[in-house]
C-alpha cells in the first residue's frame, strides 16, 4: 500500500495508539437545532447560532479525553475545535448540512465559502463528507453523486489530507427508513455503497458505514425486545451474514456510524459485529453518546448540560471504549500493517 507523508500522519492523529479509530461526533447542525428546539417547546429560529456553538463546545471539552478525535463543523464548531483535548485529532465536515430540497434524490451541496485548505488552517486533520446515497436510485442521479465525491476526493488528494466517506442509505420511493421493508433492503444499501466507493477514482481513505442491519427487526436482539417488534428482517445469523458480505465489499478501512440510534443498539450492533468476525477499524459515534443530555441543556443551559455530560455522556463513551477494545482492528490492519505501508511523495 502506498501512502503520503501527509495523510499517513493525519490518519495516525485521529487514532488511538492501537490504530483505532474512537472518534465523537458533533457535525449535526439542523437536526440539533431542531432537538434544542423542541425541548425548549420554541420556535428552531429562536435557537441561535451561539447556542450551537456553545453546544458543540462543551460536547467537545468534557470528551475528548476520551476520544482519539472529534468530528465538528465550520459553521458552529470552530470554537469546539479549539476546546478539544491536547492530542486529540480533528475531523472537519464540508457538506452544508441536510441536502438540496428543490430537486429529487437527494443531492449533497457544499459549505459555499470553505475549502478543503481552509479546514486544514483551523486545525483539521480529516475531511468529512455526508452523502445520501442508495445504489437503487435513478442512475443519473447517482451519477451527480459520484461525481461529486470524486471532486472532492481529488480536492483532498492535492491538500494531502485524509478524505472520510459517510454513506447514509435512503428509500428513493419515499418509504419509512425506520420500517421493516427497509430494513430487509438496508443489507443490501450498505453494500452497495461501500463496494462503489472502494472504487480508486473517488480517492476515498476511510468509508463511515451503518450497521448494515436494523437491530430492532432483528430476531432474539435487545433492541428488538425493548422496541417490541411487530416482525423480522433476519435471524441473528442471518444478520452476521450480512457484516460480512458488507465487509468483503471493500479492502478500504471502514468504521461504523452510530444514526442516531441509542448508546446502547449502537453497542449491541458492534458487538454483533464483533462476534461476525468484522474487521471494521472503529466508529464515529454522535448522537448515541450525547443526544439524552439536549432537555438539559435546553432547560438548564451550559452549566446542567456540562454536569449531564461528565456523568452519563462520559459513561456512554467509555463503555464504547470497551466495545471497541474487545474487537475493533487498526486502520492499518487493512493493509497488512504499517510496515507494509510504503510513503510516497506527493504527486
Amino acid at each position: 500500500m502506498q501512502m503520503t507523508e501527509g495523510k499517513y500522519k493525519r490518519l495516525l492523529a485521529v487514532s488511538t495508539k492501537k490504530g483505532v479509530i474512537a472518534a465523537a461526533a458533533m457535525d449535526q447542525r439542523g437536526s440539533l437545532k431542531k432537538a434544542i428546539a423542541q425541548s425548549r417547546g420554541v420556535d428552531p429560529k429562536e435557537i441561535t447560532s451561539a447556542m450551537l456553538s456553545e453546544f458543540k463546545t462543551v460536547v467537545s471539552k468534557v470528551l475528548t479525553p476520551y476520544a482519539s478525535a472529534i468530528l465538528l463543523d465550520p459553521e458552529y464548531g470552530l470554537e469546539a475545535v479549539r476546546a478539544r483535548a491536547k492530542g486529540t485529532g480533528c475531523l472537519l465536515a464540508y457538506e452544508l448540512t441536510g441536502y438540496d430540497q428543490n430537486q429529487p434524490g437527494r443531492i449533497p451541496e457544499l459549505i459555499p465559502y470553505w475549502t478543503v485548505k481552509k479546514a486544514i488552517d483551523a486545525g483539521a486533520d480529516c475531511i468529512k463528507i455526508l452523502l445520501y446515497y442508495t445504489p437503487f436510485e435513478k442512475k443519473e442521479i447517482n451519477e451527480i453523486k459520484h461525481a461529486f465525491v470524486a471532486r472532492i476526493g481529488a480536492e483532498c488528494a492535492y491538500d494531502d489530507v485524509p478524505f472520510f466517506l459517510e454513506c447514509v442509505g435512503y428509500d428513493p420511493d419515499g418509504g419509512d427508513e425506520k420500517g421493516l421493508a427497509y430494513a430487509k433492503k438496508k443489507p443490501e444499501v450498505v453494500q452497495g455503497s461501500m463496494k462503489e466507493f472502494s472504487k480508486p477514482e473517488y480517492l476515498v481513505d476511510v468509508l463511515k458505514v451503518e450497521i448494515p442491519v436494523n437491530l430492532q427487526f432483528t430476531e432474539g436482539s435487545q433492541a428488538s425486545q425493548s422496541k417490541k417488534a411487530s416482525g423480522f428482517a433476519y435471524t441473528r445469523e442471518e444478520a452476521k451474514k450480512y457484516f460480512r458480505e458488507c465487509a468483503q465489499a471493500t479492502a478500504k478501512p471502514f468504521i461504523y456510524l452510530s444514526a442516531g440510534v441509542s448508546d446502547e443498539e449502537f453497542r449491541e450492533g458492534l458487538l454483533l459485529a464483533i462476534e461476525a468476525g468484522i474487521p471494521f477499524n472503529g466508529v464515529l459515534c454522535g448522537r448515541a453518546t450525547w443526544q439524552e443530555g439536549i432537555p438539559h441543556y435546553a432547560k438548564g443551559g451550559r452549566a446542567a448540560f456540562e454536569t449531564w455530560l461528565l456523568d452519563r455522556g462520559v459513561k456512554n463513551i467509555q463503555a464504547l471504549n470497551e466495545v471497541l477494545d474487545q474487537g475493533a482492528q487498526p486502520w492499518y490492519a487493512r493493509y497488512g500493517g504499517l510496515d507494509r505501508i510504503q510513503i510516497v511523495p506527493l504527486s
